[in-house]
């Protein structure tokens, strides 16, 4: 079962192709399919099963597969660990963050981290909630930028920062706002600000129109436009209210307090560590219970924030 395999058979997971996976891995198609088989052997059960034209793990596939990420994950964190223990400045960095954190907190964090550690190999993964905390279970993650991470995710919460969710519309919308009546255009499924506005909705038994928009971006431009109100952070939407294209609704409630996380796995890297620190150097960021400067023995709490 070496790693070589094991990619090749998640990529095989992923992609439901033979074809697509060797794509995915640079190698033949032979290749994938020698691996697969060769892993099947060892295990002596089916892994994938013919349909139509591609292929799907079976029942026993999809367990492994979830174990086989896991695997491959502690290893490529296992190498990230020991490179930054050598030289923190030049080790890796894989960095997951919901959509929001990286339109709106990430930008100007990322571009003075890399002014400061140029040699740092960084990377992005940018997704719904469910695929980052997926991510940082799944060791494919070294530090994620979300809200409160689930109470099923072993995490080290490092630094918090606030973040206040809001109600806002067009001047002329906002003037008629009813919480039955006015639409509201919110995000799509999966989105945590989506979940935060759907939560608010319900313990108000409020069910107004609704008009679902793919981002954020979409969402604010909707609203200024006057399709409806939108519950966005007011950090988002700065330069809206400074030009009155928008205004916050006096919203019963409101507003919510959802602070952003800077989260970890169990024992961050000294490379994940470097960034926190710089993290708490932007304006509004705090540390989690002195966990960013304890180094690689810092608090541990799941689902905690």
């Amino acid at each position: 079962m070496t790693e070589a395999r094991l990619r090749t058979f998640v990529a095989l997971a992923d992609t439901g192709s033979v074809r697509a996976a060797a794509r995915r891995l640079y190698v033949t198609e032979s290749a994938v399919s020698a691996a697969v088989a060769a892993l099947t052997r060892d295990l002596g059960v089916p892994l994938v099963q013919r349909v139509g034209r591609g292929v799907r793990p079976t029942p026993a596939g999809t367990v492994y597969a979830g174990y086989a990420r896991q695997v491959l994950g502690l290893l490529e964190e296992g190498r990230a660990a020991a490179r930054g223990a050598a030289d923190p400045g030049r080790g890796p960095l894989r960095l997951a963050a919901v959509t929001t954190a990286a339109d709106q907190i990430l930008p100007e964090l990322l571009a003075s981290f890399r002014a400061r550690w140029p040699e740092v190999e960084l990377t992005l993964e940018v997704g719904p909630r469910r695929q980052v905390w997926s991510s940082l279970a799944a060791h494919e993650a070294d530090l994620v930028l979300a809200g409160r991470p689930p109470a099923d995710v072993a995490a080290t919460v490092l630094a918090r920062r606030p973040n206040e969710l809001v109600v806002v519309a067009a001047p002329d919308v906002a003037a008629g706002f009813a919480l039955d009546r006015t639409p509201w255009v919110m995000r799509e499924p999966g989105s945590g600000t989506r979940a935060a506005a759907d939560a608010y909705l319900a313990e108000r038994d409020a069910a107004p129109p609704r008009l679902v928009l793919g981002s954020n971006g979409a969402v604010i431009a909707g609203a200024a436009a006057g399709l409806g109100a939108a519950l966005v952070s007011r950090d988002a939407v700065g330069a809206e209210l400074d030009a009155r294209r928008l205004v916050v609704v006096d919203a019963p409630g409101l507003p919510l307090n959802r602070p952003w996380h800077a989260v970890g796995g169990a024992v961050p890297t000294a490379t994940t560590l470097l960034f926190v620190r710089h993290l708490l150097d932007a304006p509004g960021w705090t540390a989690a219970g002195g966990a960013a400067t304890a180094g690689p023995t810092a608090e541990s709490t799941a689902g905690a924030g």
